[in-house]
């Protein structure tokens, strides 16, 4: 028998409930039905709560059978202890049950917990009597499994069920070659899943999870070193800027000095570029530490070499930002054989899927012919009719939000593989880089441009009105002395009865339903990243939205006479660029949006930002909000104001306000968080990606399995003499496509 026997050919009564319930049909499936926790064969009575669903292993102290009071027939009150604590279990039909739970028996009981009077009780539970000289559910082990309830079967069920398996099961087949479990000092597979389903003891239980564990970092390493060694075979055209050329001319014209950070970036991506090997590198650094200049100084290299440069942007707000900033920072340099343009200019075209089809056609034709070396657009770009005369770097902009699949799929329309750089601003722990990106070498930025401000950040009790108050005080201070401040709000809402582009209202629209595909991952982050913490709250109450604190702000008497303006994700482009555009010439002065603001946006002049219910969004995303403002010569300050009593919440929001350490607050999100939702999981809903590893907990242990993954597949590229490894590999990518289809 091996993994993939069916469940009905070993355990024939328990199979039809574990295949509905669980959905568990094979040996394998079964195997892999995790334990939940783990019960002593002591009974540890004293740890009971009300509504508890407990299996536990205790003696019978005693047991009396006696008339019931009000009403005709018999009840059998059995007293059970571990020793030191006892506590009642009831039957109200003791036919059957007295001959057997007598004193001296040994018993597993399951049900749920509740109180009669001052004690414990469990009514009419099920039970197992152990053989006398058992000391659990066989004499060898010390600890019982305890798996999540399967409706009609008992745990002892599953635990016998998984027995009659492990009786039966031949061989399991083991990813880990032999040579580097002896040097990791790992049981093989089979020992693995008998320590999980069948301990002798805790250190047992920790051996085969650690084993567990080292399996799953190995399978993500070897596929990422697959990765790194089939792009190292990869060939292109090396990029090296000309002299006199674009970068050259940018360079001279920088009104300031570049970082000893960027500096160092800059001379990483010009010495990879300049390789017949496609680069393929992570750029991540603080809010505001210049990643931009970085990446526009490289597509200046590849367009000076006669390539072209694709920067894909998530959202249309944050690619018609790019657009703007490139072409402002460029000058006569993106005027290119326009009148006034500069001889050795090129283009910069934008691409979105929303834009006029005068300005798309324009814009697809100076993309084909070469004419736009720059090339900036949302998922646009990727479509089958944008073709580019000579792709030669691609840039991806807050890489989060982007699958594998579409990073490649613009790849894929260079004439030869592109240089690849991708950004993000969300800081990423070390393991999380080895483990997400690990096919990617990685660059840091922590140092922040001179002449960049201070950010204070404070929490905001909503229920505290003098707070509140002051709160808007503030904004309205900071707008009467010239400066501008952003509302953030986690939904939209609408208008009464006509939407700003004169549409009737749709349904109320939170951040995590957005109606655009243009715009879906401006708005989903806050509800991802974030722990949950709704069941602690005492009832549910509405989130704030664009257009109720619109209106409510225009009433305030601190923010008379100020101009106030929406944006959102429901806006048109042109509404858009719009309201962006007056927001950034200084002519709207209070900016109520949802997070679609939230990367790339540089307005200088704006100096204060209010999160209105900050409760809703997680660490990273704050973290990202906040680096919207101080981002001139006055300093920043953002208030979170939130009206949750949740302690998780309020834990999170002070650890915000406490730093501005992006890399400590990423840390901190990533403890919060499951881990699997960092890599993403099977559209199906089923497991996660990660089961048993930790990458924070078990930095070490992803190190060795990288180690060990990159020298197997160096002696063995084809994986031939490892197929169980490379199946494991095959299943795994199958996996990820699914999860980034999800994610994208």
């Amino acid at each position: 028998m091996d993994e993939s026997t069916r469940l009905s050919a070993v355990v024939s009564t328990a199979a039809p409930r574990l295949a509905k319930e669980r959905d568990l049909h094979t040996v394998g499936d079964l195997l892999r039905y995790w334990p939940r926790r783990y019960r002593s064969r002591d009974a540890d009575l004293s740890a009971l709560h009300v509504g508890e669903y407990v299996v536990v292993v205790a003696d019978v102290k005693q047991a009396v059978t006696r008339p019931m009071r009000n009403r005709r027939g018999r009840i059998l009150t059995v007293t059970i202890t571990d020793g030191s604590f006892d506590m009642e279990v009831t039957f109200f039909k003791p036919y059957g049950h007295e001959e057997r739970l007598v004193p001296g028996a040994r018993a597993v009981f399951a049900g749920e917990v509740s109180r009669y009077g001052q004690k414990w009780q469990l009514a009419h539970p099920d039970y197992q009597i152990l053989a006398p000289e058992s000391e659990g559910l066989d004499k060898d082990r010390g600890l019982i499994p305890i798996y999540r309830r399967v409706p009609k079967l008992q745990n002892w069920t599953i635990v016998d069920s998984l027995n009659l398996v492990f009786d039966q099961l031949g061989d399991v087949p083991d990813v880990i070659p032999a040579d580097v479990r002896r040097r990791r000092r790992l049981p093989d597979r089979l020992e693995a899943l008998r320590g999980i389903h069948q301990p002798r003891d805790w250190p047992h239980v920790q051996a085969s999870r650690r084993r567990l564990r080292y399996e799953e970092a190995f399978v993500l390493q070897t596929v990422l070193a697959k990765r790194r060694r089939e792009q190292a075979l990869e060939k292109t055209v090396a990029r090296r800027p000309r002299e006199g050329g674009l970068l050259a001319a940018f360079d001279e014209r920088l009104p300031f000095d570049l970082t000893q950070g960027q500096r160092e970036v800059g001379d990483v991506l010009a010495s990879e570029m300049a390789r017949d090997t496609p680069m393929h590198r992570l750029l991540q650094g603080e809010v505001g530490s210049g990643k931009t200049v970085i990446a526009l100084r490289a597509m200046l290299a590849v367009v000076d070499a006669g390539g072209q440069a694709a920067l894909l942007a998530p959202t249309e707000v944050l690619a018609a930002q790019h657009h703007r900033s490139v072409t402002q920072m460029l000058g006569d340099l993106a005027e290119g054989g326009m009148l006034g343009g500069s001889e050795i200019g090129t283009r910069v075209a934008l691409l979105t899927g929303s834009q006029p089809t005068s300005a798309r056609r324009q814009a697809l034709l100076d993309v084909a012919s070469g004419d736009a070396g720059v090339v900036i657009g949302t998922h646009a770009l990727i479509q089958q009719d944008v073709s580019f005369f000579d792709l030669a770097l691609v840039v991806v902009d807050e890489q989060h939000r982007f699958g594998v699949e579409q990073r490649d799929a613009l790849r894929e329309k260079g004439k030869q593989p592109p240089h690849v750089l991708v950004m993000t601003a969300t800081p990423i722990p070390r393991t999380v880089a080895m483990t997400v990106f690990g096919d990617m070498e990685t660059s840091t930025l922590r140092e922040l441009p001179a002449g960049r401000s201070p950010i204070a950040t404070h929490l905001v009790q909503g229920g505290n009105s003098r707070w509140v108050e002051r709160t808007w005080e503030r904004v309205g201070e900071e707008a009467r002395q010239g400066r501008q401040a952003y509302v953030v709000c986690p939904r939209i809402g609408g208008p009464v009865d006509i939407g700003p582009s004169g549409a009737a209202p749709q349904e109320e629209e939170i951040v995590d339903t957005p109606p655009e595909p243009e715009d879906v991952l401006d708005r989903t982050e806050d509800l991802r990243d974030r722990s949950e913490d709704t069941q602690d709250r005492a009832e549910p109450r509405e989130w704030a939205s664009v257009y109720a604190v619109e209106a409510a702000l225009r009433r305030l008497p601190a923010l008379a006479g100020l101009d106030i303006g929406v944006l959102h994700g429901r806006l048109s482009p042109e509404e858009k660029d719009l309201v962006m555009g007056r927001f950034g010439g200084g002519e709207i002065d209070v900016l109520v949006s949802t997070t679609v603001i939230e990367v790339g946006v540089d307005v200088p002049n704006a100096t204060v930002m209010v999160v209105m219910d900050a409760d809703r969004f997680g660490v990273s995303q704050l973290h990202q909000l906040r680096g919207r403002v101080g981002r001139g010569r006055h300093p920043g300050l953002c208030l979170l104001m939130t009206d949750t009593e949740a302690q998780t919440a309020l834990e999170r929001l002070a650890a915000v306000a406490g730093t501005t350490d992006g890399f400590e607050l990423a840390r901190l999100d990533l403890e919060q968080r499951r881990e699997g939702d960092v890599l993403g999981s099977r559209q199906s809903g089923g497991r996660n990606q990660l089961e048993f590893l930790s990458i924070l907990r078990d930095e070490e242990l992803v190190e060795q399995a990288r180690e060990d993954a990159v020298a197997v597949v160096e002696a063995d590229p084809l994986l031939a003499r490892h197929p169980e490894l490379a199946a494991a590999v095959a299943d795994r990518i199958d996996e990820e496509q699914a999860a980034f289809l999800e994610r994208g």
